[in-house]
């Protein structure tokens, strides 16, 4: 009798640990479409702003059409290369990837698709059982899982306020893309 309650437990949890690790990698896998989508969707409102209303600011301490692209391309290297994946963080005040300097509209747009494509090869691949592995964030305890979403967050954050300067500038914006 022993044995067979011993034998039912580690079923159990067997069966418990087994339905959680599924519920994660269906995290990941829902995650890397939302990138896909975002990633689509923010080439489209990049390659429809003129190069010449890239240097737009809505106020002086704005940050530019540009700016704003290239910031949701810092934070994206940011929070899935180093927070999630490991990597040292670039340092905002002196990177250089991630600056408009002297960067043509095309030069943005391929930086930012590549940096797309990086982040989602390295979610695809992200081990799962980390996903509740806390960290610091700006003094703060959050989970990897968190990260997930808080770049998510910031990636609409600095998109919509690209769809704010398109308008001032008479552009119709792309049309909003679901699922992302």
């Amino acid at each position: 009798m022993k044995h067979l309650f011993i034998l039912s437990t580690l079923f159990l949890l067997s069966a418990s640990t087994s339905s959680l690790i599924a519920q994660d990698h269906r995290f990941v896998e829902d995650f890397v479409e939302r990138l896909e989508n975002s990633k689509k969707y923010i080439l489209l409102v990049a390659e429809t702003m003129p190069e010449d209303s890239y240097s737009y600011k809505a106020t002086p301490e704005s940050l530019s059409f540009a700016e704003n692209l290239l910031h949701i391309g810092y934070a994206l290297d940011w929070h899935s290369q180093s927070l999630l994946g490991g990597r040292a963080s670039r340092e905002w005040k002196t990177d250089t990837v991630f600056k408009v300097a002297d960067k043509s509209k095309e030069d943005m747009i391929a930086l930012i698709d590549q940096t797309f494509d990086q982040a989602m090869q390295l979610i695809k691949e992200f081990d799962t059982a980390q996903l509740n592995d806390e960290l610091d964030y700006f003094g703060l305890n959050r989970s990897k899982r968190q990260i997930f979403l808080l770049l998510a967050d910031h990636i609409t954050h600095h998109r919509a306020q690209m769809l704010v300067y398109m308008r001032l500038n008479g552009l119709v914006p792309p049309r909003y893309v679901l699922f992302q």
